[in-house]
């Protein structure tokens, strides 16, 4: 059996919501006829027989298309036509000219109103459709172009939910990652450690602290986690329990001696632990920068590993300052790195600063770093100042130096003073 295919008609330009068309003009026959051919062609019709009744129409109904008589008493179409695309509304309203005007400069001007299109005097049916068609075509654009935009608001609306959600728990982060370092300042009696730590945005990769070894000696550290951002700070935050000092048994550094006393790992043996554990048990794609320093507070004797962390700066109480250390390997860049010791006296009145290179790689404006002779100078600067006085002034002078007080890279240090 055959099928027969129904035709589609052919008079309907318009959509399947019928298209509203305002025709304006002040000959009530050439309004008729406008009428008639576009309401055989599926539209919704509207008349006016001026400019100005047009223009308070069109400002209680959303027309789609307009099509005026150019020459009209009060108002003309190209008076209304500008007064027309001034109007607020939310789709396009699409303007046709009417006009016997035949001169190419005459219309040009008719255009550069806003008119989207003429059309001559008398009107060719023929014309008239495939004028319609035409800004059926745009008016079809303009639709789509809108939907994306409201789709696409729709999308900034929910991320921008999102990112609040997450600026709001990233500002709760930060404020639980301070929190490692649970202490910014204490005195042993012989000696006194403080620390600062300022992420450069919501959460870093810097971590330092202090722990006490025994009744005279301490273990004092700055890390520095590669990358930044929350799995750097979570970095930092298993560390933190690595290195605590409120749970001995955890520490990694530490150890029970022969008679039960608590005593600690040679500094080359926990950054050889904290390697082997990076590979092993933590096994992450990140490494981390070390340096850590186990100090005796009644003799002065420091021992100390440096990781490929920036080179500690030993003040003098003459006010000399002196950078030590070799460098050495990243922790959980190589499997099975060797550590060496760095061994030093401190006298009274002398100090150890364990810096991050958040510090010492911070840029002036002009893109040239602090480095180490920028560094001894601030901190000669500022030589007479207690420990904690002296790094805030550190990060006042450092935000002189880079123009502003958001540094590009996390800062932290760990300084320590021998008093004796």
């Amino acid at each position: 059996m055959a099928v027969v295919t129904p035709k589609r008609s052919s008079k309907s330009i318009a959509s399947a919501v019928p298209r509203h068309v305002l025709v304006v003009d002040d000959s009530r026959a050439q309004r008729r006829i406008l009428s008639l051919a576009l309401t055989r062609g599926g539209y919704k019709v509207t008349e006016a027989d001026s400019g100005v009744s047009a223009l308070a129409l069109c400002q209680k109904n959303c027309f789609d298309f307009v099509l005026s008589d150019w020459m009209m008493p009060e108002m003309n179409g190209l008076d209304f036509c500008r007064s027309f695309k001034a109007l607020p509304r939310e789709g396009y309203g699409y303007f046709i000219l009417l006009t016997a005007k035949s001169e190419k400069g005459e219309v040009a001007d008719g255009l550069d109103c806003g008119a989207d299109d003429y059309l001559s005097k008398p009107v060719n049916p023929d014309e008239l459709r495939a004028r319609l068609r035409a800004g059926e075509r745009i008016l079809g654009m303009q639709s789509e172009l809108m939907q994306k935009n409201r789709l696409i608001g729709a999308t900034l609306d929910e991320l921008q939910k999102l990112y609040d959600s997450l600026d709001r728990d990233l500002i709760e982060a930060r404020r639980l990652q301070q929190t490692l370092v649970r202490e910014r300042f204490r005195d042993f009696g012989r000696g006194e450690v403080s620390a600062m730590l300022r992420p450069s945005g919501h959460v870093g990769g810097d971590l330092v602290g202090f722990f006490e070894i025994s009744s005279h000696r301490i273990g004092i550290y700055s890390v520095d986690v590669s990358g930044h951002g929350v799995a750097s700070a979570m970095m930092t935050a298993r560390l933190s329990g690595l290195l605590s000092g409120s749970s001995p048994d955890q520490n990694v550094a530490l150890m029970r001696g022969e008679f039960g006393e608590m005593d600690a790992h040679p500094p080359e043996e926990v950054a050889a632990k904290l390697n082997s554990m990076m590979f092993n048990d933590i096994q992450v794609e990140q490494y981390f920068t070390l340096a850590y320093a186990d100090i005796n507070l009644r003799t002065g004797f420091v021992q100390m590993v440096q990781a490929g962390h920036p080179h500690p700066a030993l003040i003098r109480q003459s006010g000399e300052i002196e950078f030590i250390g070799a460098g050495g390997m990243p922790i959980g860049l190589i499997q099975g790195a060797v550590y060496d010791r760095i061994e030093l006296t401190l006298k009274p009145g002398d100090r150890l600063f364990l810096v991050s290179d958040g510090v010492t790689e911070c840029p002036s404006p002009k893109g040239e770093e602090l480095g180490e002779e920028g560094l001894a100078k601030i901190l000669q600067a500022n030589f007479g100042m207690g420990g904690s006085d002296l790094l805030e002034a550190l990060v006042w002078d450092l935000s002189k130096h880079f123009g502003d007080e958001d540094f590009p890279d996390d800062v932290s240090g760990v300084l320590f003073l021998l008093k004796g």
